[in-house]
């Protein structure tokens, strides 16, 4: 059986020769080579014909394809039967689920790597999508939310407190700007955080970020 051609990408030489080994142990699976950012990634991929990516979700982006949700929409676009299998230490689930819309092959969480990839493989030598165990009980992808409709539920005050909170200001700043008290603000900015599923500062950035929600 002919085996599929596989280019890594991954900024970080351990996971990239780590994926790489994953790989090469697989049948129906051949390395055709790696990227350690997207610019190198998309010159491989424009020099010969290959059946599947597995990238960083993260990767440097000091070219004109980015990384993370640019990037994929890149590669879709360009190569639309190419099958992508992403990397990721991410949990926003409304990430995750544009990830899912973009085509993706499946998604695997970096801390589970070692558990889940041959899964992973597996799965798309089949055909078939791979889908991680433990998808956010939040996610968008178990519920009828859209995106939009996550972003419309935030208050006119929440979504203040979330344009301010992305364009650099701390809590205690938005409280000075507003003149209220920082308690009102975090409660108003966690509440913002809760509607768009994401559980950390930097998840709430790079999700707005990623849906240029204030651009």
């Amino acid at each position: 059986m002919k085996k599929l051609k596989v280019i890594v990408a991954d900024d970080h030489p351990i996971v990239l020769l780590g994926v790489r080994e994953l790989v090469e142990r697989h049948p129906s699976f051949s390395i055709a080579g790696e990227a350690i950012c997207s610019q190198s990634l998309v010159d491989k991929l424009s020099q010969q014909p290959v059946d599947l990516v597995i990238t960083d979700y993260n990767m440097p982006a000091d070219s004109p394809y980015g990384d993370g949700l640019k990037l994929i929409t890149y590669l879709k676009r360009t190569y639309p039967r190419l099958k992508i299998l992403v990397l990721t230490m991410i949990s926003n689930a409304l990430i995750l689920e544009r990830l899912h819309e973009l085509g993706v092959s499946g998604i695997i969480q970096k801390n589970q790597l070692h558990t889940e990839i041959e899964k992973a493989l597996n799965a798309i030598a089949m055909h078939r999508p791979y889908h991680t165990p433990d998808t956010p009980r939040n996610s968008v992808l178990s519920t009828s939310t859209t995106i939009d409709e996550r972003i419309n539920s935030l208050s006119l005050k929440e979504h203040e407190v979330l344009r301010l909170f992305v364009s650099g200001l701390s809590v205690s700043d938005i409280a000075q700007l507003q003149n209220r008290s920082r308690k009102t603000i975090s409660a108003q900015k966690i509440s913002a955080m809760r509607k768009l599923a994401a559980h950390s500062d930097q998840e709430l950035l790079a999700y707005c970020q990623e849906q240029q929600i204030f651009n």
